[in-house]
């Protein structure tokens, strides 16, 4: 009779317009702990830039991308409310500094540098990089020829990192289409991202003047995962429970085929 009541509850509910965000199973699985480490009660703040197509971007108005969807379905499992975050790329990491959100889902590779500050979940994204040149390029025909090249860049990124390590110039970039741009306008001589993220570019731009370089060994695989600050262990904790569940369940393949054609989130 209880559970009988319980679906007649449920109904009445769903019938004058209450929605359910959670289920009790799913507010269950994060801990005291990590609820405590929420910079607001019942929501999972995302920052994440919202103009990296197919990562977040907007679409007729609406915020979508893989890593939108992906924030909604890691907050659904743990049972939280998303609300994502919009900045520029160079003002994310500030933002998380600053407790603007609790976490940036942004294509955020790890690295030393980052590590020792931050807590990053485990791989979402194996990122492997190609290079961008103008059409008319003939001095890049592989990584190394970029050494004492001008490489438009975003200040922070691990791929302005690479560019210095090879012993590039950076071109500072506020973003990917502009870093684009600046090769096309010839104010640049490359810039470095993933492969994924010329492929969809290129499907919604296939005139673009750029051609693809690949990037060999020079630079490795990168790892891409949700960043958080070092302090939020038990919230870090939850989002690899929640991210092991999307992987074991196929959600994280069949988001990765939707927006990039291809599973990236396999080594």
């Amino acid at each position: 009779m209880w559970k009988l009541a319980q679906v007649a509850l449920v109904g009445l509910l769903v019938a004058a317009g209450v929605s359910y965000a959670t289920t009790p199973t799913q507010a269950a699985s994060l801990s005291n702990a990590a609820k405590k480490e929420l910079n607001q009660k019942g929501t999972l703040k995302i920052g994440l830039e919202g103009t990296f197509q197919p990562y977040s971007y907007s679409d007729k108005g609406k915020l979508t991308g893989y890593e939108v969807e992906l924030g909604r379905d890691l907050a659904k499992q743990m049972g939280l409310k998303p609300v994502f975050v919009q900045t520029q790329f160079d003002s994310l990491i500030a933002g998380l500094n600053g407790s603007k959100y609790d976490i940036i889902l942004n294509n955020m590779a790890k690295n030393p540098t980052r590590t020792a500050k931050y807590n990053f979940t485990s791989p979402y994204i194996y990122g492997k990089s190609e290079i961008a040149v103008k059409k008319s390029n003939k001095s890049i025909k592989k990584a190394k020829d970029i050494k004492g090249k001008k490489m438009a860049q975003t200040a922070s990124s691990n791929n302005a990192t690479d560019a210095q390590r090879l012993g590039a110039t950076i071109v500072s970039s506020s973003g990917f289409e502009q870093s684009i741009e600046l090769v096309e306008q010839g104010r640049a001589d490359g810039t470095i991202n993933s492969v994924d993220a010329f492929g969809a570019y290129l499907k919604q731009k296939p005139k673009a003047n750029i051609k693809l370089i690949k990037a060999d060994s020079s630079i490795k695989t990168q790892q891409i995962g949700g960043m958080l600050n070092k302090k939020d262990k038990n919230l870090t904790k939850a989002t690899n429970k929640a991210l092991k569940t999307l992987r074991k369940n196929g959600t994280l393949k069949k988001l990765s085929v939707k927006y990039f054609g291809q599973d990236v989130t396999k080594k």
